[in-house]
């Protein structure tokens, strides 16, 4: 294109940052303007994205929509920006769901409204400049600027105990992203570039690899986040404004993911060969496990939150799978998972603004009262559940089929982890819609408004869309996802990555 399209995207909320900054009057004015300034702005980035999508060729392999300039030239550092089939649907997602997140969040805000539509533009600039940087620097810079926004969204529009739990979110994802930062200086000065087209082909020595891997898993693991390091998430998710929430599992948790797709497996493919049986133990533990955590929950919130672990266990087993299929089911069912558990914590947030209670046991027999609302919180149950014609069933499906060629055994025990996802998904639905209706304050509750109507629609289309006619996503990646399977399986050869040769080591 002869525009720059990409820097557009990136750049666009900002500008509504701008004209929000600028608006004038009585607190009231302030708000009104503030919310329809931030809603437009993201509409209109969400329209630049799809032109974006419109011009990529899905045949190409290779970045796509480049642009380049100077930035830091005495350390040879770029701003540069592209996309991939991998990073291109993480751009897609983040600005399709910040709209929905400012529509939801109409009512539901009341103070601070200014400053709470600018964090969210901000987020917004941050998340999607994060997936399409191609220097190192700026990478780190998009990576680690996006904790700024949401530590305030926590800790200023959150619940009672939301400023420990923001700082906690804080710390944690701070903290591992530090050895990130070592591991970039560490590149720097071995390869003499932050360029990332250029370090995915760079040869690291295998015992620099190693190191170089854990650093990055200490970051990227964090912020899937990863059985054992994953405290943080319940914390934030029931503590955090339902718009935050939605952010949180829709985007910020696939920044792990994307992380071991752009620079752990390309770039350090030995290394991670090496520890493929310690991620697929743990991705083994986070499914069964958070799965039988969540069994246990009695917050709709936390519920969802654990679930989120599991579901990101799949994506992290099937990443390492080092498969096509594997990594294809990965990568499609963190689209999936950002959009289904999106929604889920959507439909929370809407008892929630009428009852002020997420406990499951304050709710039951919904589904005579708020009909439309139980149909679209079902189409989101089923999804999680990975029910065929949703969007959960593709990605698991492959990442089990892909999974299944390496590792038998840990297929097998993801799998019953799957059942057990089923088990707490209808326990949720079943205490919440169906029985009686017996509360007094539920006799008198209200169905889904039109604003709320206009937010779960494009939810709902998407996710029936995903689980019918995957083609569009699958073939968008195809390409991308190749190249990066042949780079991984020509560094390591026909080796063996499963559950079996971390047990025999």
């Amino acid at each position: 294109m002869s525009w720059p399209v990409l820097s557009v995207t990136i750049f666009l909320p900002l500008l509504g940052t701008a004209f929000i900054m600028m608006v004038r009057g009585d607190e009231e004015t302030v708000a009104r303007n503030a919310r329809a300034i931030a809603l437009w702005t993201s509409l209109a980035t969400f329209v630049v994205s799809l032109l974006v999508w419109a011009n990529f060729d899905p045949r190409n392999a290779g970045f796509q929509l480049m642009e380049e300039a100077p930035w830091i030239p005495a350390l040879g550092i770029n701003y540069r920006v592209g996309v991939d089939g991998i990073s291109i649907f993480f751009v897609l997602l983040s600005t399709f769901l910040t709209p929905l997140c400012i529509l939801a969040s109409w009512v539901a805000v009341t103070r601070r409204v200014r400053e709470y539509m600018i964090s969210f533009l901000v987020l917004e600039t941050l998340m999607v400049g994060m997936f399409c940087a191609l220097d190192f620097i700026l990478f780190y810079l998009f990576f680690e600027g996006v904790l700024i926004p949401m530590f305030l969204i926590i800790g200023v529009w959150g619940g009672p105990r939301r400023v420990y739990s923001a700082f906690k979110f804080f710390l944690y994802t701070l903290t591992g992203s530090v050895l990130m930062l070592i591991a970039l200086l560490v590149i720097y000065f071995e390869a003499g570039s932050t360029d990332i087209p250029t370090l995915m082909t760079h040869d690291f020595p295998v015992a620099m690899q190693k190191w170089l891997w854990i650093a990055f898993f200490a970051s990227f693991a964090v912020k899937v986040p990863m059985w054992p390091l994953h405290t943080w998430l319940p914390d934030a998710h029931v503590e955090a404004p339902t718009a935050g929430s939605v952010i949180l599992a829709g985007v910020l948790l696939k920044m792990g993911g994307y992380g071991f797709l752009r620079f752990s497996l390309p770039m350090l493919p030995e290394a991670s060969h090496y520890f493929a049986p310690f991620v697929f133990a743990l991705s083994v533990i986070a499914v069964i496990y958070t799965s039988l955590v969540a069994l246990a929950q009695e917050d709709m919130k936390k519920l969802i939150a654990y679930s989120s672990v599991a579901h990101m266990g799949i994506v992290t087993l099937g990443i390492f799978a080092f498969t096509e299929q594997g990594i294809q089911g990965a990568i499609f069912q963190m689209l999936s998972h950002g959009v289904v558990s999106s929604a889920l914590f959507l439909c929370v947030g809407v008892v929630y603004d009428r009852i002020h209670s997420r406990d499951i046991a304050r709710y039951g027999g919904l589904a005579i009262r708020m009909p439309a609302y139980a149909a679209v919180f079902m189409v989101f149950m089923l999804g999680a559940v990975g029910l065929p014609g949703t969007s959960g069933f593709v990605g698991e499906f492959l990442v089990l089929l892909g999974t299944w060629q390496v590792d038998r055994l840990a297929t097998t025990l993801a799998a019953t982890g799957m059942i057990l996802g089923a088990a707490y998904m209808l326990w949720l639905y079943r205490r919440v819609i169906f029985g009686a209706l017996e509360k007094e304050d539920l006799k008198a509750i209200l169905d889904l408004s039109p604003r709320e109507i206009a937010v779960f629609v494009p939810l709902v289309l998407v996710v029936i869309w995903m689980g019918i006619y995957p083609a569009p996503f699958l073939e968008g990646m195809s390409a991308a996802v190749q190249n990066l399977v042949d780079q991984v399986q020509l560094a390591n050869g026909p080796q063996p990555t499963g559950l079996a040769s971390l047990l025999g080591r």
